[in-house]
């Protein structure tokens, strides 16, 4: 099946202050607030509509750009029941010399990405679900299942060294529903109906390579402790300064209908100011490997982070916007995973319009990604052997992809991106656009 894409995305940004300086660089004050319209269409998910907007608080501006209190909202709803309820707190000053960061969303997902383990040794083969004419084709739904997440976070950073070196612990609730995608309700309304074939999904069920217990779903219970070293000169685009991270994330057994994991999240962020600024490189290298238990097969394409614009999203890689643009969403899962960024940012208009700060940037750069240790899963059946790809040669090799983007950033804070990503090995996809806010890292 030709899987389309339009993307049209609508900025409404209106912005209440109390008072303005005069000079170049307007400081901010008051209330603040950045909305973002955006339609989308895909034919399996159908027609996207909804809002996001982010609201933010700079009381008497001293301390602008940084906010006092930020609060984001977002709904969205497509025409075939998937969907994003979402709000998110964030904020240095309500608990004092402590970051807080709520979080409670529900993800509602009627045909996520799925496409196996361990990379390139997973086979995907396009002609499965791209043209029904294809001799080769199976459903346009067979690299899909059903997932709703219900995600609870509160997060807290407090200072050890000033506010370069801090300690961070927090603790969220997921609960994961799973199951096989509903074939008559993504039938409704569309001419090339979805056949009764079994998706990889339900074949890894039937084989025994998704165990039982995990096929559809489980709560998780999350603790999170760990270390921040940040040096940035401003959060949301820095220009220089370094950002590192290293924290334990541990689910034990209790109150789940799985077994117990424990991961670390290794990353580190530095970014270069080349022309003052205009210019910059921004870097990023992530280590996320699985110190012990079992991790289930729906939680493994999850990285962490404390970056709020990662950990506010669905948090799937490697591949898709968050990680590896251009590469299929999901396309590399496993226990211990590594990928990488590296992105020129151009700020090549800086002004202030309708007392506004304002600049535009284009960016432009790589993603790099692979599975460092593989899932284990039950192999014996012998149709299961078939979709594994055995030559460590091939399956080893990095996942890479190139592109670039338009960002539009009012205030420093709120932030558009428009990013194109195109894969560079076709066992990857071919490219993808992402529309949405802030920068990757």
């Amino acid at each position: 099946m030709l899987r389309k894409n339009i993307f049209c995305a609508v900025i409404f940004s209106t912005f209440f202050n109390c008072f303005a300086s005069e000079g170049d660089e307007r400081i901010k004050t008051g209330f603040t607030f950045g909305a973002l319209p955006a339609v989308a269409y895909d034919s399996d998910s159908g027609l996207k509509y909804g809002a996001l907007a982010n609201f933010y608080f700079f009381g008497d501006g001293s301390t602008y750009p940084k906010y006092l209190h930020s609060m984001y909202v977002e709904w969205h709803r497509t025409t075939r029941g998937s969907g994003l309820m979402q709000f998110v707190y964030d904020s240095d000053f309500l608990i004092p010399n402590i970051r807080l960061t709520l979080e409670a969303s529900n993800f509602t997902e009627q045909a996520i990405d799925f496409y196996g383990f361990n990379g390139y040794q997973a086979w995907y083969n396009p002609d499965f679900y791209q043209d029904f004419t294809h001799d080769d084709f199976r459903s346009q739904m067979f690299y899909r299942h059903e997932r709703q997440l219900l995600r609870l976070r509160s997060d807290f950073q407090g200072n050890i060294v000033g506010n370069k070196l801090r300690w961070m612990a927090g603790y969220e609730f997921n609960k994961f529903d799973v199951g096989a995608v509903n074939r008559e309700r993504l039938n409704k309304g569309r001419e090339d109906e979805i056949p009764n074939t079994p998706t990889l999904f339900e074949n890894f069920v039937d084989w025994g390579v998704i165990n039982e217990n995990e096929k559809n779903g489980g709560n998780h219970n999350m603790f999170k402790f760990g270390l921040v070293y940040d040096t940035r000169d401003n959060e949301p685009n820095p220009m220089r300064g370094v950002w590192s991270e290293i924290m334990l994330v541990t689910a034990p057994s209790f109150n789940s209908a799985t077994k117990s994991f424990t991961k670390l999240a290794i990353t580190h962020r530095q970014y270069f100011t080349l022309v003052n600024d205009v210019l910059s490189l921004a870097t990023r290298l992530s280590y996320q490997p699985k110190l012990g238990g079992t991790i289930p097969f729906y939680a493994l394409p999850f990285v962490y982070s404390t970056n709020t614009n990662i950990a506010r999203d669905g948090r799937d890689g490697l591949g898709g916007g968050k990680t590896l643009r251009g590469i299929l969403r999901n396309r590399a899962v496993g226990d211990d995973l590594f990928f990488g960024n590296v992105e020129l940012r151009w700020k090549f208009i800086r002004t202030v319009l309708w007392n506004q700060n304002l600049y535009l940037a284009l960016t432009g750069g790589a993603d790099f990604g692979k599975v460092t240790r593989d899932y284990e899963f039950d192999r014996s059946n012998s149709d299961a052997q078939l979709w594994f790809i055995e030559n460590p040669k091939k399956s080893g090799l990095m996942h890479l992809s190139v592109g670039g983007g338009l960002s539009i950033a009012l205030n420093h804070n709120f932030i558009v991106h428009v990013n194109y990503g195109r894969a560079i090995d076709n066992r990857d996809g071919t490219s993808g656009v992402y529309i949405g806010l802030n920068f990757l890292f």
